[in-house]
């Protein structure tokens, strides 16, 4: 038991795996900012561009609902909720591309960040000597 816990443990310190659930929830978080982008700011315009109640109530009534009346029991409506799927694709493009541009903007930091690195180091100043024995090697090549 001492071996898969001590084995555990260096897994779960490993950089990776710490990476992996900052990750995780920063990803949280930020799904809740985009839905509320979506729920409370983008829905609202679209609702009142289309007219209506936006795409929460768009459905397709296949069979609509009946009360109970005497022995028959009541019966749910069944329909088709297309307004929902319309939703969530709407949902799933802006979170889509919400995270295309947190990357992208990370991804140029990293850039600049690694060309900066990259980037000679200018050359130190010649010494005195070096640059007397220079130009006594330019004067012998002359001669």
């Amino acid at each position: 038991m001492g071996k898969f816990l001590s084995d555990f443990k260096e897994f779960a310190m490993k950089g990776n795996v710490v990476d992996m659930a900052v990750g995780v929830i920063v990803g949280g978080a930020f799904g809740k900012i985009v839905s509320s982008l979506v729920n409370d700011i983008i829905m609202p315009v679209i609702t009142v561009c289309t007219g209506g109640d936006g795409f929460a109530n768009l459905k397709y009534v296949i069979k609509p609902a009946q009360e109970a009346v005497g022995d028959v029991a009541a019966m749910e409506e069944v329909a088709i909720n297309y307004g929902m799927f319309i939703q969530n694709i709407v949902d799933f493009l802006i979170i889509a591309f919400s995270i295309f541009v947190a990357l992208r903007v990370i991804m140029k930091f990293k850039k600049a960040e690694k060309e900066a690195e990259e980037a000679p180091a200018p050359a130190p100043e010649p010494s005195k000597e070096e640059v007397l024995l220079t130009q006594i090697r330019d004067i012998l090549e002359k001669k």
